[in-house]
């Protein structure tokens, strides 16, 4: 788990494009959708989380506010759970 300068967690968001979205201009259109929209509903995700979003081919020609949709429903369903972050175990320096 990684902490911020002030000591609290930080969320982290991953994006997992694969070849098969398309090419690369496509591939990377797809991500620029996803960061827009995750940065706009980071504020539903518990502090400290990870989450992963993975584009299924049908992202590159889906409307934004289909994504829009999909990505808020997400979001709210994970801060609904109120998930709560495990510390992680620290491995001794050797």
């Amino acid at each position: 788990m990684e902490a911020s300068a002030d000591n609290a967690p930080v969320s982290r968001l991953g994006l997992a494009v694969s070849k098969s979205v398309g090419n690369a201009v496509t591939r990377n259109a797809v991500k620029r959708r996803f960061r827009v929209l995750a940065r706009r509903y980071e504020a539903y995700l518990p502090e400290g989380s990870d989450v992963v979003l993975r584009a299924r081919p049908t992202a590159a020609s889906a409307d934004f506010s289909a994504l829009d949709e999909q990505v808020q429903r997400l979001f709210t369903k994970i801060s609904q759970r109120g998930l709560t972050v495990k510390p992680q175990e620290k491995t001794p320096s050797a």
